[in-house]
């Protein structure tokens, strides 16, 4: 788990989050893991490794490959089952979400429910400054829509969070407080 922690952090160094503090984006991949363990109690490593790697595939230029000459095919296929292919065009991207959700493994769609939750807790906490209001409420009406379609049932806890988080941001956000 160290070794993908120093991975991620070596591979996504120069990146940082949308939000107007500009946070290291590695801080995101954390909470991802952290969610998994301390609210889903998720304890399976190939899961957790997964967690931190989630995006290097997608945002870095990681190939599958050499990802999985690092972590082994069980992680590798984890993390291409959660990566977008960002040679499509952004609508596309998302709408595939929605329909690839039911589809999921049950560690996947773990994953992908943590990062839903901290991607709701970044927009309500340190929204990026050019997203208006109703960027914002379109995010999270798609994350829901992607939770909708095929991740609930996997984790009671998390599934709970998500429900939390996305209450107090549409509330924050119709009250234009976000």
């Amino acid at each position: 788990m160290l070794k993908a922690a120093a991975f991620a952090a070596q591979r996504h160094r120069a990146q940082k989050r949308k939000g107007a503090a500009q946070v290291p984006y590695f801080n995101h991949l954390i909470e991802v893991a952290d969610l998994l363990w301390r609210v889903g109690g998720v304890r399976e490593m190939a899961t957790l490794i997964a967690a931190l790697l989630h995006d290097v595939v997608e945002d870095t230029g990681v190939s599958p490959a050499e990802l999985e000459a690092a972590f082994g095919a069980e992680v590798c296929a984890l993390v291409l089952e959660v990566s977008d292919d960002k040679s499509l065009p952004k609508a596309r991207r998302k709408q595939l979400q929605i329909e690839h959700a039911p589809h999921l493994s049950r560690r996947a769609r773990l994953i992908k429910l943590a990062d839903k939750i901290s991607n709701l807790h970044d927009l309500i906490s340190d929204p990026p400054p050019d997203w208006s209001g109703e960027r914002k409420l379109e995010y999270f009406r798609w994350a829901r829509q992607v939770v909708d379609a095929g991740l609930r049932g996997v984790n009671p806890a998390l599934e709970a969070l998500f429900e939390a988080a996305y209450a107090e941001g549409m509330k924050l956000l119709e009250e234009g407080k976000a």
